[in-house]
């Protein structure tokens, strides 16, 4: 239970807490952390750019079956969406991890995660860009890409 009791003790550290995530929120100009809300939209410019860093953090971390989908024209929800597969669960968690972090570090980009306390299926929202991390035979399951991708051509011509 919080009291109001001496300054530092547990009331003045939920207030400071409260203050400093009503800055990075709003996007307060005189806070150095400042970023831009959750899903937060960038033009066409910033969502190739991150789409850039998405894909050259999933590949540095060894990340496999990288695939990026054009969405504009399919979907209101995203520019793009990627999907890459991780070796084993913990990769997949790990994957997830770093991409999140190098999000946060270097685009100021805050993202929502779902499916990381299991890792068979990690989803990242950035917003513009959404990325999908499998277990190799999660994905194949699902075959989530074949969604996206143009169907092939079953005419006679591209038989």
């Amino acid at each position: 239970m919080l009291s109001h009791g001496p300054a530092g003790g547990p009331a003045a550290r939920l207030t400071e807490v409260i203050e400093l995530t009503d800055q990075v929120v709003t996007g307060a100009a005189d806070t150095p952390t400042a970023q831009a809300p959750i899903g937060a939209s960038l033009d066409e410019t910033g969502s190739e750019q991150l789409l850039s860093l998405i894909t050259s953090s999933l590949d540095q971390d060894g990340a496999e079956e990288i695939l990026e989908i054009a969405l504009a024209g399919k979907s209101p929800l995203a520019d793009y969406m990627v999907v890459a597969s991780g070796r084993s669960t913990r990769h997949v968690a790990a994957l997830s991890e770093n991409l999140v972090d190098r999000l946060r570090h270097e685009a100021g980009v805050l993202s929502r995660v779902e499916g990381k306390e299991v890792a068979d299926w990690v989803l990242i929202d950035t917003g513009d860009v959404i990325v999908h991390i499998f277990r190799p035979e999660v994905r194949e399951f699902y075959q989530l890409e074949k969604m996206w991708l143009p169907a092939p051509d079953k005419t006679a011509r591209g038989v």
